[in-house]
């Protein structure tokens, strides 16, 4: 136990993830020795330490009867095809029409280890972004996911369309990404607290003014493709946030979304660690629109 961060040993010992015991940690529910403590407090054998553990809020979300393509399901996960426009939780500007409301309406359980807004869901992916998540249906199960995505066991592969030629045709983006200095809505490597953010990418194909490419993100920051390939100089296809107004500039058809497809997922099954592989094809939106600019 010593040299073991307070954090990390409530973790361990109460069977919550790192967020939960910051969140604990915060509204001061925690003291060592009757004293506030922060999240690096180094434990010692001769600590007292007491936790106050309050009582689950009541989930106040309504079950909506959305469609939604399920991949995979057991008693443990379930793995979806999220659409794009889809937001994944219920936040102040969406409190209907989540992935959420859409999975307390087809799933018997969702773990509640997160918080009460974000019943199961393990990682994210934007808006406008479609394809594979992993959803956990019972806290065991968040752990055990939750720690595979902190360890980057979990591999995840995209799709996605930028303006331009990229180059060179392979590469590694590896910065720092935070909340953008100026615009809050943005992220940016150009940032003074950001986090390591590390992307892999191949170009599958060249079209005259378009480049398809084939992703593996090592991290999952908020905004990181988007991010990346915009300061790279070759922002994506349909983003109105970092493209501005070039992404409205795409002839010859309309794309009310960003082209970006998650298409691949690997992880461990965290009860039985059996390795699993899920893969999708590319929506018919994304299709039809490679089909028009192929033929340019």
């Amino acid at each position: 136990m010593n040299d073991m961060r307070i954090d990390k040993y409530l973790s361990l010992v109460l069977q919550f993830s790192r967020s939960h015991i910051s969140r604990i940690i915060n509204d001061e529910s925690l003291l060592v020795n009757n004293k506030k403590v922060k999240s690096s407090y180094i434990v010692k054998f001769s600590d007292e330490i007491s936790v106050l553990i309050k009582e689950p809020e009541t989930l106040n979300l309504e079950p909506q009867n959305l469609q939604i393509e399920i991949i995979f399901e057991d008693d443990f996960i379930v793995v979806v095809n999220k659409p794009a426009n889809m937001v994944v939780h219920p936040s102040a500007g969406h409190k209907k029409n989540t992935l959420v409301n859409a999975l307390l309406f087809h799933c018997k359980n969702l773990s509640s280890i997160n918080d009460v807004i974000r019943p199961g869901i393990v990682h994210r992916l934007d808006k406008d972004t479609s394809g594979l998540m992993v959803i956990a249906k019972n806290n065991r199960a968040h752990l055990g996911l939750s720690a595979q995505f902190k360890n980057r066991k979990v591999k995840k592969f995209y799709k996605a369309l930028s303006f331009g030629s990229v180059k060179p045709e392979k590469g590694r983006i590896e910065t720092y990404i935070g909340r953008h200095k100026k615009n809050r809505l943005k992220f940016s490597s150009f940032t003074n607290n950001g986090k390591i953010a590390i992307t892999n990418y191949s170009v599958e194909k060249y079209f005259k003014r378009f480049s398809l490419l084939d992703i593996n993100i090592e991290t999952g920051r908020t905004h990181q493709i988007r991010v990346h390939f915009s300061e790279k100089g070759y922002p994506l296809v349909g983003d109105t946030l970092y493209a501005g107004k070039r992404a409205l500039k795409v002839m010859p058809a309309n794309l009310n979304r960003v082209f970006l497809h998650s298409y691949k997922l690997i992880f461990f099954h965290p009860d039985n660690g059996e390795k699993l592989c899920f893969q999708i094809d590319l929506p018919e939106e994304l299709k039809k629109f490679l089909k028009i600019i192929e033929n340019e």
